[in-house]
């Protein structure tokens, strides 16, 4: 769902064309760096450490990093390349396109004209709030980009017609990570609430505010009490419960402090039949806070998001105050990224299919795209044979699901159009306007499709990003150009290491988005209804919550636990792309014959380390502790100890006995397929 938050009421590159012409991998003799590895760990112990070990020994996390591994290094390899290509397009300025990423770009890194010009260019936003002198004009600003709201209103695909547009709300973001920071009991998260206290002190003062003592107090509170009636991040993943289509009219009796009709009619959204609503009693809940809380806390509260939300855009006393805060408090990094880094990261965030269509042409040979292809063709093949053969189906459902099968959209590399930014409008000097600006297109964007059918053809991720995603409404996994390429796809790597890990990690991880225990609950058209039989339906939770409780075991930190239920769908989806990618792999050598022996590995001993070598990575303890309260996906050890020890060709592979650590008995292993 894409929200535009505000409150409502009365609001790989592949390869290179010069790794192309490589005869070798670039990762070691087949494709993986086997000097990574610790050979004097037992694979059946710890084969996260036994894969790569030494390299967790001896490789520091960046002082400007959350973590190190692939998948934080490559994207430093694809940032040097958009720079060249940036600096570049900015220097020449020869097109209407090429002008506003070298504005934008000038603009963010022009500090000294940022220190220059100080809060000048913040008053007019912040002016905004000072002159709100009701409830309706409160909310009626929260409707507005760029500032705060307890809840959102979006424009999403309809969940019971995926071929059509329609109006979505639910809770929206608070100042920390997730409720659980608000709630938690214990020395950890007490200091952490008197850092972030501080940290809404230090913007006050720095921004010359009355009262920032005061102020923090009350915004702190008001936000302790939101919390409280927000749904936890497990709750969130279940698409029933946060399914709830209304009429305006159901609407308003669920929220009744909110203008519903008024408010969405000056959103540009008209008065649409029904509004789909996520957390229905956080919505409810946060009506009340509307009415019960004072105005003049209200206005506190939205001047204060305003300007951390904001702060990287501001003089360099408010970005190392944010910084200081939300990174290295929450995440523990001692150092501020470069700035020309982290302003490639904001013309991702404003012009990215902008600097995609760039990257492409640059760094995205046909070839890579067909190799792609045969790849997901394979895995789609492996994923039909397991589903025809998977005794625990009965036969209604298994033809379904061959069905939905059938329908995947894999889309790999790139959009086959791109957005027009020609009404963007873009400042040589002014990076906050320039914020806003991005922020009101998007909007503008989504209402111009709305309430149009919808276009299959749209990306929710740039080109030149390392990463994968499948969407179950449109039954579609979307591999960008960034993350095929080395290590985790190379042309000339082994087989075995990229059906491992392009195979596994990404195609066969995305595809198996679309059987886990979220992405089941949508058919072959996407629309979420029941497809499943009751009998089917029951076995299939049984192995979904055996998996779940595994992963609830683990403590990756002291005192926090893997949440089991919130990482369920990307754990079934890391276990399901493995048994695919595995019978996709050994398919290739029915076709081309059992591979060699190569450094004393087996064939099928290096897709197993090709696999755990994909989770290469290590995190900063606060990083942890906030992707383990906050997020579905499970720490890169887990990633691979938590499902290798399920699958039974690693214990033939690596002769894995009882009395090894990992060692699960026949019956405690949970297979999807």
């Amino acid at each position: 769902m894409r929200f535009r938050y505000l409150l409502l009421a009365g609001a790989v590159i592949a390869a290179t064309p010069a790794l192309a012409a490589d005869p070798a991998p670039r990762y070691g003799t087949w494709g993986v760096a086997t000097e990574d590895m610790d050979m004097s760990v037992k694979p059946g112990d710890d084969f996260f450490e036994y894969a790569e070990g030494t390299w967790l020994k001896n490789h520091p996390i960046p002082s400007d990093k959350t973590g190190a591994g692939y998948n934080y290094e490559l994207p430093d390899e694809i940032e040097q390349q958009v720079r060249t290509m940036v600096e570049r397009v900015a220097a020449k300025a020869d097109t209407p396109i090429a002008r506003k990423i070298g504005d934008a770009y000038a603009a963010w890194m022009d500090e000294a004209g940022i220190q220059q010009r100080g809060l000048e260019p913040l008053k007019p936003y912040l002016a905004k709030i000072d002159a709100v002198n009701s409830r309706n004009a409160l909310v009626e600003l929260m409707a507005q980009p760029g500032y705060a709201a307890p809840i959102g209103i979006g424009i999403s695909t309809d969940q019971d017609d995926p071929t059509r547009y329609t109006v979505a709300t639910g809770q929206a973001r608070l100042g920390l990570p997730t409720r659980d920071y608000y709630l938690l009991k214990g020395e950890k998260y007490d200091a952490i609430r008197k850092a972030y206290r501080d940290y809404i002190v230090q913007l006050g003062r720095l921004a010359g505010l009355s009262d920032p003592e005061g102020r923090a107090d009350r915004i702190l509170a008001l936000e302790t009490s939101i919390s409280k009636d927000q749904w936890t991040p497990e709750r969130r993943r279940d698409p029933v419960a946060t399914h709830n289509p209304m009429t305006v009219a159901q609407l308003q009796k669920l929220a009744p402090e909110f203008n519903w009709a008024e408010t969405l009619r000056s959103m540009g959204l008209g008065s649409p039949n029904k509004v789909d609503v996520a957390e229905t009693t956080a919505v409810t809940a946060a009506g009340k806070q509307i009415a019960d809380v004072a105005l003049s806390t209200w206005k506190e509260y939205l001047t204060f998001r305003f300007i951390s939300d904001h702060a990287t855009y501001l003089p360099k006393p408010f970005d190392d105050a944010r910084f200081g805060f939300y990174s290295h408090t929450l995440n523990d990094v001692p150092e501020q990224r470069a700035r020309w880094k982290r302003g490639i990261q904001m013309l991702d965030n404003s012009l990215g299919e902008a600097v995609g269509q760039l990257y492409v042409a640059e760094h995205w040979p046909d070839a890579t795209a067909k190799q792609a292809q045969e790849l997901v063709d394979d895995v789609r093949a492996a994923y039909a044979d397991k589903i025809a053969h998977a005794d625990w189906m009965d036969e209604p459902t298994r033809k379904a699901a061959l069905e939905k099968l059938g329908t995947f959209d894999p889309r790999i590399g790139h959009p086959v159009k791109w957005i027009d930014y020609s009404n963007l409008q873009i400042s040589r000097t002014d990076p906050l306007a320039n914020a806003i600006a991005s922020e009101k297109f998007g909007w503008e964007l989504d209402l111009s499709r709305y309430p149009k059918p919808v276009d299959r053809d749209l990306w929710y991720m740039n080109a030149q990003t390392v990463n994968a995603y499948y969407d179950p409404t449109m039954n579609q996994i979307t591999v960008p150009a960034a993350i095929l390429q080395p290590p985790f796809f190379d042309a000339n790597a082994d087989p075995a290491v990229n059906y491992a890990e392009t195979g596994a990690t990404t195609i066969g991880h995305e595809m198996g988005h679309g059987f886990d225990d979220q992405g089941r609950q949508y058919d072959a058209k996407g629309r979420l209804r029941d497809w499943w039989s009751k009998a089917t339906a029951d076995k299939y939770k049984v192995k979904a919550e055996k998996l779940a409780a595994q992963f609830d075991q683990y403590e990756p930190i002291p005192g926090v636990h893997i949440k089991g239920k919130l990482t369920l769908g990307e754990n079934l989806a890391d276990l399901g792309g493995l048994e695919a990618a595995y019978d996709a792999y050994r398919r290739y050598v029915s076709r081309h014959g059992e591979p060699p022996v190569i450094d004393g590995y087996t064939g099928d001993q290096r897709f197993f380390i090709a696999y755990a070598q994909a989770w290469q990575g290590k995190r900063r303890e606060g990083a942890v502790r906030q992707q383990l309260l906050s997020d579905p996906h499970s720490p890169e050890k887990y990633r691979v100890n938590g499902i290798v020890r399920n699958f039974d060709p690693w214990y033939k592979a690596f002769n894995v006995q009882p009395g090894d650590k990992l060692y699960l008995p026949p019956e405690e292993r949970v297979h999807v397929w």
